[in-house]
């Protein structure tokens, strides 16, 4: 039993110390004033904190559409330009292509041979074409479903990680970015006032250049402390640590000359290597390609970086000449980085017009009235409940109450730690789960009673009162649970940041009720070997 006491109180001082460590950089951002966390604690503990949201902090709120058919359209004419190209190179010079503002692309050509030759050219390098009609005279050609339903997820995610870019650049210190459906992005961004210029700086294309890594006699540190040499540039490349997950930045000394720009990038993709590694691969169109053949052939042995919007993505050394038309970038990449790579490398490849549903402000008076508004009705209905249980459960409801401030560090440590962004709808979940936070310890108590009723004595009363409450406990919070997951599934932006603190409020609730409350009673039990529960 006491080997049990022990754990089991070892166990609770670990998750309660977790929580604080998590909520402590919350607390020193919100009251600093310069919101930085001191040296040691983000080299060595968690730095994330909960953000302010839109309706409680002021800022602009923006709702913007991705035209995913501008983009079919714009990769279509691509797809007829570099069939053209290769339709002359396959000396089928006389073979006409037709495109407009559809989906197809049409060819024809006098001779029916060249239909013929034609479309084994399409069916070898132009997988992704299907025929949709033939005659004697012509093809028409559009490209495959998959392919439709691919470039449509790419382009949305693209666009996201361009509007990323561009708010990183903005310098908002906390944005909420995130998709809204199959082609649209919300973009709420904290305390800035002008709505103006954070759209014509969203809406602008990301640019994607491949440029030398400088190999001069003076190092990237160097050139910080006196500046670049002429003809070169200081850029920054992000890295995160697999172990500690922080990220830094490294800066790269890069020659200023651009040799190629993502004009002539047609596609990029993630896959396995043959050891099972991710790899990102890039295809080029023919002018591309024979541009990178010469200058990988140029600089073997040299490192050139992928640059977008001025931050280096990767800067992989060039082991060889690369012919083909087609690179592959090996590196510790996971599927998710590797797909974030990919798709900031058909960032400036595949730009899709953006254009804005909806725009407003929101003024940081609003969000200050918010917040004092919801931590008044947050004491004064916290201050209710811990009176009222102790009037009616006597000293038993003091343990109750020691569980439900236990909430607090652990609820708000998990928001923390997820990077949560706190809206008012959140402020009135972390309410309404401290409310419902003594429920379980209501059912328990009331369980005790009747076990005292039978004649049992306390030790075996809290047993059986704690005993047979638990499944009540557990199905009456599964299904507030499944209700909360639904509201996340289907609701946007303060919805979701409800459902999200009732989540993991009523997770932390049913912890305490069931798991501190119990070691407290049996720790009491223990060495104080009452004779009767006050209850």
């Amino acid at each position: 039993m006491e080997r049990n006491l022990t754990s089991r109180g070892l166990i609770l001082g670990l998750v309660l110390l977790v929580g604080l460590v998590f909520f402590l950089p919350t607390i020193f951002r919100w009251g600093s004033s310069d919101g930085q966390l001191p040296a040691f604690w983000a080299k060595l503990l968690p730095s994330k904190s909960i953000n302010l949201g839109l309706d409680l902090k002021g800022g602009i709120y923006l709702v913007m559409e991705v035209d995913l058919q501008a983009a079919l359209i714009a990769n279509t004419n691509m797809k007829a330009e570099e069939l053209r190209r290769e339709l002359i190179d396959g000396g089928l010079a006389g073979t006409q292509i037709s495109t407009g503002d559809s989906l197809e692309i049409g060819l024809t050509a006098n001779d029916p041979e060249k239909l013929v030759k034609a479309r084994a050219i399409i069916e070898k390098q132009f997988p992704n074409l299907q025929v949709d009609s033939s005659s004697t005279q012509g093809l028409t050609l559009s490209m495959t479903n998959e392919e439709r339903d691919y470039l449509r997820t790419l382009t949305s995610r693209q666009a996201l990680e361009t509007i990323r870019n561009r708010v990183d650049m903005f310098g908002v210190a906390e944005p909420d970015i995130r998709p809204q459906g199959p082609d649209r992005v919300v973009i709420q961004l904290p305390g800035l006032a002008n709505p103006q210029e954070a759209v014509e700086l969203i809406g602008k294309t990301a640019v994607l250049e491949f440029k030398l890594v400088d190999n001069g006699s003076v190092s990237a540190e160097e050139a910080l402390k006196n500046g670049p040499p002429p003809g070169t540039i200081i850029l920054y490349e992000r890295r995160l640590d697999p172990v500690t997950k922080l990220e830094t930045k490294i800066p790269i000394l890069l020659q200023r000359q651009t040799l190629l720009t993502g004009n002539s990038l047609v596609d990029a993709r993630v896959r396995r290597g043959d050891l099972g590694d991710i790899q990102v691969t890039m295809t080029f169109d023919s002018r591309g390609a024979r541009e990178f053949e010469e200058i990988t052939g140029q600089y073997v042995n040299r490192q050139l970086a992928i640059v977008l919007d001025d931050q280096v993505y990767s800067a992989p050394y060039i082991r060889s000449r690369i012919a083909g038309g087609e690179a592959v970038i090996d590196g510790s990449f996971t599927q998710e980085e590797g797909q974030i790579l990919a798709v900031a490398l058909r960032a400036g490849a595949l730009p899709a017009p953006v254009r804005v549903l909806e725009e407003r402000s929101v003024g940081p008076s609003l969000g200050a009235d918010s917040i004092k508004q919801g931590l008044s009705a947050g004491i004064v209905g916290l201050s209710a409940i811990l009176v009222f249980m102790f009037i009616y459960y006597s000293w038993s409801g003091l343990i109750a109450n020691m569980a439900l401030l236990m909430n607090f560090p652990l609820v708000l440590g998990a928001l923390a730690g997820f990077g949560a962004t706190l809206t008012l709808p959140g402020i009135f979940g972390l309410v309404l789960t401290m409310a419902m936070a003594v429920d379980a310890n209501v059912l328990i108590f009331e369980r005790i009673r009747e076990e005292i009723r039978l004649g049992k004595g306390p030790a075996a009363a809290v047993s059986g009162g704690f005993n047979r409450a638990f499944w009540t406990i557990f199905d009456s919070n599964l299904t507030t649970i499944i209700s909360a997951l639904v509201l996340y599934q289907f609701g946007s932006g303060p919805i979701r940041g409800f459902a999200v603190t009732l989540i993991i409020g009523i997770l932390s609730s049913m912890f305490t009720a069931i798991f501190a409350s119990r070691f407290v009673f049996d720790l009491i039990l223990k060495y104080k070997r009452v004779k009767k529960i006050s209850v």
